[in-house]
Formats: structure tokens, sequence, C-alpha cells
């Protein structure tokens, strides 16, 4: 057992040694003869995520894998309990040399070295780099906004940031696809803040799609409407312009794209109706502090089939959520629209939002037309749904005069 002791330790040594020389390939476990009888190999590489080292195990079973990421600290230490608790080979893979740990039938431990499988270090991030859409080099807007530098590098404290824009852009790239090209000609991003995303959409039509559109940030705050307006006069963005108010007095005739992502509450609700109104061809919203409709909930308290989910406070929230953005999505299907509804994630390591979509089927507006049998049958659905949580209203409802 001395001899197991010591042969670990030295792998173990040898593992560390290997991570902070930088010749660190990869690990693989095998020979298992343990107590889980799915379990057949582990894998172990070295990557970077959030900008810190992790060893990353993937566990190969009969049926699945599962992975996992630790410290490297942590990790060694795994690896270590792995050996003592069924793998009898281990071989550690570095530019320099491969060191093979092997435990035989008679308890006997060798620990060799032979030559290295590979010379060649492996990436340490997940996959391939993808191609962004937007590019940090010769951006002024991007200088200025402190996301880059002066020669295009993207600041460490703004690598979330970045991949959150370029992100955002792929999916309006996405939507945009659907729709006939030209179509965007004016676009509307209600409640814009510092507008990183208003720039890079505006670049992205400008540069990438070649088109002539206008866009415009609507935003309540002064001082960012007069930051952005800066900034877009000095990046020569021509057809870029922040203006101040709120979405209730954006005048959104003629927009064909309109924008809301974070809008609170009801500002959600308005920011649809305007573009209901405009008979916008695409409208992308990322809702928020969903109270209205709690509030309708929670004063009501109708008994049905989820009150045992309801009575407690979260579980109510996230009923809220689903139910304002369901009925949304239903008020946008009446008016024509193909809706959408899903997960908008910045990257790996932010939260989750819910992207409700509506894409203009028909280019004809629906507003004060007869009302056909499909309509209708949207309407029983709306009514039914309110009924069944308690609900007296629903804000876009009323402001469109359903």
């Amino acid at each position: 057992m001395m001899e197991f002791s010591k042969q670990v330790e030295q792998f173990k040594f040898n593992i560390t040694e290997s991570i902070n020389t930088e010749t660190f390939v990869k690990i693989s476990l095998g020979n298992y003869r343990g107590t889980d009888e799915n379990l057949k190999q582990v894998l172990i590489r070295k990557l970077i995520i959030k900008r810190e080292e992790k060893l990353t195990f993937t566990l190969r079973y009969k049926t699945r894998d599962i992975v996992k990421n630790l410290s490297v600290e942590e990790g060694v230490q795994q690896i270590s309990d792995y050996l003592e608790g069924g793998f009898k080979i281990a071989t550690l893979f570095t530019t320099e040399k491969d060191i093979i740990f092997e435990e035989f039938n008679n308890k006997k431990i060798v620990l060799r070295e032979i030559a290295p499988s590979t010379k060649t270090l492996p990436t340490l991030t997940h996959d391939k780099a993808k191609e962004r859409l937007i590019k940090p080099e010769a951006k002024a807007y991007l200088q200025a906004l402190k996301i880059t530098d002066a020669d295009g590098k993207v600041f460490k404290n703004a690598q979330d940031k970045f991949r959150q824009i370029n992100h955002y852009i792929e999916i309006l790239s996405s939507l945009i696809k659907e729709l006939p090209e030209g179509t965007i000609k004016k676009v509307a991003d209600m409640g814009s803040g510092k507008g990183y995303l208003t720039f890079a959409l505006y670049d992205y039509l400008h540069s990438n799609l070649k088109l002539d559109s206008e866009v415009v940030g609507v935003e309540y705050r002064k001082d960012m409407v007069d930051l952005c307006n800066e900034v877009a006069s000095e990046s020569t963005f021509d057809k870029l312009k922040f203006i101040q108010g709120t979405i209730q007095d954006f005048e959104a005739t003629g927009v064909n794209l309109l924008i809301a992502l974070h809008a609170c509450d009801t500002a959600t609700d308005d920011a649809i109706f305007k573009g209901i109104k405009a008979n916008a061809e695409l409208i992308v919203v990322a809702p928020c502090c969903h109270k209205q409709i709690r509030r309708e909930i929670e004063q009501n308290k109708v008994n049905n089939d989820v009150s045992f989910l309801t009575k407690y406070g979260i579980f109510l929230e996230r009923q809220a959520e689903m139910v304002t953005d369901g009925i949304r999505a239903l008020i946008l299907e009446y008016f024509g629209y193909k809706t959408k509804v899903f997960e908008f994630i910045s990257d790996a390591h932010t939260p989750k939002n819910v992207l409700v979509v509506g894409v203009k089927k028909n280019p004809k507006s629906l507003i004060g037309s007869p009302m056909t049998k499909e309509q209708r049958v949207i309407l029983e659905k709306i009514k039914a749904s309110k009924a069944y949580f308690g609900i007296q209203y629903h804000h876009l409802e009323r402001l469109l005069e359903l």
C-alpha cells in the first residue's frame, strides 16, 4: 500500500508540473475495475472557462457521457481518488513525454515514461473560435463604449458584453433572413440604454447586409441619449440617432423592426402595441418584471389545477411570467404574426431570458378588419386563460381594445 500511495503522489506531481510548465495535453483513465459497472473510461482535458483554468472530466458510461468541471487542485485530487477507486491504468499525455501509471493484478505498480504521442498543445476553449458577425477591429463605437482598446482588442472585463452583443446579432440576423430582402428600412430600439446593441445592429445592417436602414434608439435618460448621439456622430453613423422619451410617446409609424429588451412589466406591452400599430414586419421583445398579471392572480386567488404550485411565491412568479408572455404571443398571432418564444442566452455564464418574437405573415394590417374565424378562436383561448387564472385584464389586450 505504501508503494501505491507513493506512485500516486508521483503521478499527481507529474500532472501538476505539466500544467505549470504548459506541456499538459490530456489524461486518460481506463481498465476500470470499480463498483460502478456502467463506467468505462474517464477523459480529462484542460480548458479556460470564464477566464479560469479548469480540468474538464468526461465520464464515459455504457449509454451516456457526463461532463464536470473542477479547479486544477480539485481535479488532481479527483484523479487520485479515481486511481484508488478502481482505474488500473492512467496515461498523462504531455508535449514532452507520456507518463503511464499502471496497476497489475499482483498489486504491482509501474510508473513509466515513453515518447510523446503529440507535441502540439490543444486549444483551451470549448470549441473552435466562432466567426463573429461583429468584429472588434476598427470599430470606433466599441472603443468609445469601452469594449475594445484603440487596437481593437476586447478588454478583459468586457468579454462577456462583447459575446452578448454578438449573440444578440446572431439571433436577429436569423430572424431578418425570414423576411423579404430589403424589408428592414426603419428600426426602433425601445429602451436602448447605453446603446451597445443598438450600435451593433446598425453596424450589422449597414456593414454586413449593406442596407441603408434608419435606426432609432429610444431612451428616457438624457445623459444616455447625449452620450449615444455623440458616439454615433464620432462613428459617422449618419442614419443612427437616439431620442429622449418613453415608449408610449414614440411615434412608430413606418417602423419595420421594433425591439424592446428588458422593458419592465407593462412597458413590454407598450412596445408590442407600438409594433402592431405600425404593422412592423418583425417585433422582438425580451420581457422582464411581470408584475401586472402576478397582481391579478394574487388578488383573485382562483382555485385551479395548479393552485398547489402557485401558493408558493417563486412558482407563482414563474407562472405569472409564462401566462403574461403566453397571452402576448396569442395577441401577436391574432394580429397576423407567426410567434416564437425561446430562451435568449447571452453566453454559458449569464442568466437566461425569454425572447418573444413576432414575424408578420401578411403585410396587410389586420387592425380594423373584420374578425376572422381564426381570430375568434384565439380570443376564446385568451378569454379561457384569463378565467382559469383569475385575470381581469391583460395590459396589451386593453391597449389594443380586444
